[in-house]
Parts: structure tokens; sequence; C-alpha cells
């Protein structure tokens, strides 16, 4: 076993010197050191959400966790949610403290992806996500430049939205809604604003569900509602460098790119400042116009399987 090793909040941390990443430029010691300095603005994002971490193991290919193994220890918090597609029981993490943050930093869980459901409440989303995607290649103006079509999309229906960068390439706009709002009107609302997004900017808006007919646009994904996941703000993520899912003002969106928020940068940029929290809208009501509207969409996954069968029954006939 190689590395230096320690304790922290009674956590044993071990092999800290090993590089996490090809390259070697990124150590373990990196990671837990940065989730430590930021863990009074992550854990909020974290708490009470069943949690699903992207683990990086020396040898293996990354894999995304959502069961706890078996040696978990017994105070991390946990949450079971029977799993439709593996019918079974799924026993996610709860990560509610700075203890439980270092024993998954300490199993090299790099990226954190919670819930946008709470354990107390799993039936009511507490935030309605349009999640920007940029076409293939460095398209980050492209998606800055959508970002604020769905900015006027909020604002056109007296809505109001926190912006952060996804840490890979594209962006992610939160909009804060009211307890007793339900999935089905939180997906509802989410696809209408992505229509009317591509509305206002077809150029360079879309919500093409299929990748082939996007036509080098970004694409709205109305998707990520009800029990969907969405990485947290500050989460690395498993890239080179381990870049962070880091909050942008609107008026900043033009003067950065995502590469400039990395695990070894953040904390500086941080400060004492948590700004997704100071971005974050209080919670609102979604306008019933919006919602009915967004009744009348079909949902992409669902829509998307129907024309992928359509259009391969269509080449099977033309033997294309």
């Amino acid at each position: 076993m190689g590395g230096a090793q320690e304790t922290r909040d009674g956590v044993g941390l071990t092999n800290l010197d090993q590089p996490l990443l090809a390259g070697g430029e990124v150590t373990k010691r990196d990671l837990v050191d940065y989730l430590d300095a930021v863990r009074d603005r992550i854990l909020p994002g974290l708490h009470d959400r069943p949690l699903s971490v992207v683990r990086l193991l020396r040898g293996q290919e990354p894999f995304m966790q959502k069961n706890l193994p078996t040696y978990t220890p017994e105070w991390v918090r946990r949450t079971a949610i029977w799993a439709e597609t593996s019918h079974r029981q799924v026993s996610y993490a709860l990560c509610d403290d700075r203890r439980t943050l270092l024993w998954f930093a300490n199993q090299r869980a790099v990226e954190y992806h919670p819930a946008l459901v709470t354990a107390t409440h799993p039936e009511r989303p507490t935030h309605l996500v349009l999640d920007l995607d940029p076409p293939e290649g460095d398209a980050f103006p492209a998606v800055a430049r959508v970002a604020g079509a769905v900015r006027r999309a909020l604002a056109d229906v007296g809505l109001v939205g926190a912006v952060k960068t996804s840490g890979v390439k594209g962006l992610h706009i939160f909009v804060p809604v009211h307890p007793d709002t339900s999935a089905e009107e939180v997906a509802a609302a989410t696809r209408a604003l992505a229509v009317h997004t591509e509305r206002l900017d077809p150029e360079s808006a879309t919500t093409a569900f299929i990748r082939e007919d996007r036509g080098g646009r970004v694409f709205v994904d109305p998707t990520r509602s009800g029990g969907a996941t969405v990485v947290a703000a500050y989460s690395p993520r498993l890239r080179p460098g381990l870049p962070v899912s880091f909050p942008v003002a609107w008026d900043d969106l033009d003067a950065v790119t995502p590469g400039d928020f990395t695990v070894r940068a953040v904390p500086a940029l941080l400060g004492d400042r948590d700004p997704w929290a100071g971005a974050m809208p209080a919670p609102q009501r979604l306008p019933v116009d919006l919602v009915a509207e967004g009744r009348t969409i079909p949902v992409p996954r669902v829509q998307a399987m129907h024309e992928g069968k359509r259009r391969a029954k269509a080449r099977r006939e033309t033997g294309h």
C-alpha cells in the first residue's frame, strides 16, 4: 500500500498521494482536500437526497454507484428506493455531513449526483432543471447564448432561475419550485419551457431528443425531472484536471469557460462565499397555463422511441 495515511473526523484516509487520473497531475489528496475545503458549500445540495456517485478505482473503468456496498460504515445514513428497472431495493446514501463526504472521497468517489427529490418527500421535486447539452466539439459560447434564451423564456412566464456549469461542456439552469408542486407538473412545465426556448432562438437551440436531428444546435434537455439526478453544484467531474460544476452569474456567462473551474482553482475563487446559495431564488409556483401547455407536448424519450421504431421500419421497407 503506497501513499500517506491520515484521519479526519474519524475517517481513515489512505493512498492520498496516488494519482487519480492518467498523467498524474491530480492526486487522491487533491480530491479529498478539495471536497473538505468546500464541504459547507456542497453538503447543502446533497442533504437528505438519494445520492449516486461516480467512482474511479485503480485499474478499473469509472462506474456509477447507486447501491451502497456491504462494507459501508453503519453511520452512513441511507434510504431504500425500489428500482423498477432492476426490480430490487436500492440502498442510496444520504450524504449529510463532513464524515460521510470524507468517506466517499476516500472511496475515490469523484462525482456527486443527488436526486431532485429528498428522502423525506420522494414524490416532490424541489427544482425544475433545464440541461443545456452542446453539440459535438467545444461549443460553450453557443451554450451560453441558449442560456440567455432560457432566461428570457423563464422571465416571459414570471420565473427566475440560477445557472451553473455542468463541469463538462454544458450548463444547468435550476428553478426552485413550491413544495406542493408534483413531479408531473414539473415535468410538464420543463417540456414547455424547452419549447419556448427553442422558439426564441431556433438557430441555436433544439428540443430534438434524437442526436442526429439536432443539426449542430444546443439540445435543451427537458427530461431532468422526477426521479432524475443532476450533478451537484461544486461537484468535481471526471475529466482531466478535475473540473467542477460551478455557479456563474447570468451576466458573466460570456466571460467564462467550464475549464476555468477546477478542484485546485475553486477554493481560492470561493473564499468564504457560496455563490450557488446566493444566486438561488425563493421557491416559485409554476404558472397553471405553462403546466397545461406542457401536458400537450409528448415526453421526449417516448416520442424518440416511437420515432426510432418508425425509422427502422422505413429502412427495412426501403432497403436503406
